[in-house]
């Protein structure tokens, strides 16, 4: 199922005598190990020798090393260089910080700093709500982790996890003008990480809570959300929730069906996987199997959490036991927030007529997507080289820019179903198609209609 992707993208600096190894043969031998090439630039050149760089999409770390030692077997050829272009991205971060204002002369340092701050700290201590007009906080999100759930990831640490927390603040501001920032918490204990999240508040118009692993994410967004003045998003749960909820409305769309009368398998029951179920249901979902490792909660499940025993006392009304495959047989939905593999073409062949599948496992999915496909009528996925991706970029930023325009205090369905709503109305009607049910990440109008239906429900 692997396929070249641009997280393994490479850069090869390859030396070759005139006249005995063409472009050409460089990209061949190139292509013959499945590299995707994406880029050929001569950098320098002399009557006897041409230098260039070769940049290729590979698969994984073993295939960039088989892409250079293809290269170095060439008659005259000499790989002089090979470099990640994804850890060349990283170098020194991914962020910065610059001032939005002059510091041209005295004056301006005199307004900027003391003595003229000192007025605008009074104003602030007198009515602590000018924060919002006077401060960073009107515009300034804090991305916080502890580094327990990163990704496919697991639990690498608050240090490991600053990759994906800079890459957050990234989006925010490159999608919604949201000035966000990584907070890495060394410590794993939930009345901690609450204790530090209510301490740094008064800088920050909200929190968005980052790869926080289940069941502690549940207490912590719970106990922030009851205890803070400010909105508490936890984006693994609520934005996946969100952006699957806005796919599944298109893609009913596609297949002629309603919400309410389609029966939607969800393997995984993690915090992505309760939040999807719960939003389903507010969206007017009434039949839905959740399924585990051990197969589906139902009426006889034994249940050691206090989501799992929500899960049970709420979902698979039909009171089905068995495991997933079984689950699946007869569903018109399934969605997957679970683990590669589990499912293959047969499983999907036995769903319903015109079935959805939603493989969101990352990177590899539930479904090899190319297997689903010959069985369903839509397939979505998480990953970028597949139409109709997923991704809690479509959510997160329009979301917390219309709760800083809305100067909003808390997050609740209601505001979750209006920004699903608002992401699928970015697909017309008439342009809807299977492998169309989710607009571009990249597509302007997302974030701008999420933050304006957020903020419409949010005042």
């Amino acid at each position: 199922m692997a396929v070249p992707s641009p997280g393994y993208s490479i850069t090869l600096r390859v030396a070759t005598a005139v006249g005995q190894a063409s472009t050409s043969d460089l990209v061949a031998a190139a292509a013959a190990t499945g590299a995707a090439i994406t880029a050929l630039d001569v950098v320098e050149s002399t009557p006897d020798t041409v230098v260039i760089d070769v940049s290729a999409d590979t698969r994984d770390v073993a295939h960039a090393e088989e892409v250079s030692t293809e290269l170095s077997a060439l008659s005259g050829v000499d790989v002089r260089k090979v470099s990640d272009r994804t850890f060349l991205l990283h170098l020194g971060g991914k962020l910065e910080s610059t001032p939005k204002v002059p510091l041209r002369n005295r004056d301006d340092l005199s307004r900027a700093y003391t003595p003229g701050v000192a007025r605008v700290c009074k104003a602030i201590a007198a009515n602590k709500d000018d924060a919002r007009r006077l401060t960073i906080k009107r515009n300034t999100v804090a991305v916080v982790t502890d580094g327990t759930a990163v990704l496919g990831l697991g639990d690498i640490g608050p240090e490991a996890a600053m990759p994906v927390m800079e890459g957050k603040a990234v989006l925010f501001k490159q999608f919604a003008g949201v000035d966000a920032w990584p907070v890495a918490l060394d410590t794993k204990d939930t009345e901690e990480i609450i204790a530090i999240c209510k301490a740094i508040a008064p800088a920050y118009g909200g929190i968005n809570l980052e790869d926080i692993s289940a069941p502690r994410c549940f207490e912590i967004e719970r106990r922030l959300r009851a205890e803070l003045d400010i909105p508490v998003f936890h984006d693994d749960q609520h934005g996946t929730g969100i952006v699957t909820l806005a796919a599944l409305k298109n893609a009913l769309k596609v297949v002629g069906k309603d919400i309410g009368d389609v029966r939607i398998v969800v393997s995984g029951v993690g915090a992505a996987g309760h939040a999807i179920i719960r939003l389903l249901q507010v969206a007017g979902a009434r039949t839905i199997i959740a399924c585990g490792r051990d197969g589906a909660i139902g009426p006889d499940s034994v249940v050691d959490t206090e989501h799992k025993v929500w899960l049970k006392e709420n979902t698979n009304p039909e009171g089905f036991s068995g495991t997933l495959k079984e689950a699946v047989v007869g569903a018109d939905v399934f969605i997957g927030v679970s683990a590669p593999n589990i499912l293959d073409g047969s499983d999907i062949a036995a769903m319903n007529d015109g079935a959805l599948v939603f493989a969101m496992a990352n990177p590899d999915p539930e479904v090899d997507p190319a297997e689903a496909l010959k069985h369903a009528a839509v397939v979505a996925t998480g990953r970028s080289d597949y139409p109709n991706q997923i991704n809690n970029v479509l959510a997160f930023p329009g979301i917390f820019r219309g709760l800083l325009d809305a100067e909003a205090t808390d997050v609740d369905e209601s505001i979750m179903v209006a920004a699903a709503d608002a992401i699928a109305s970015c697909i017309p009607e008439e342009d809807l198609h299977p492998g169309y049910v989710v607009p571009s990440v990249f597509d302007p109008e997302v974030a701008k209609k999420v933050a304006e239906a957020v903020a419409a429900v949010s005042r």
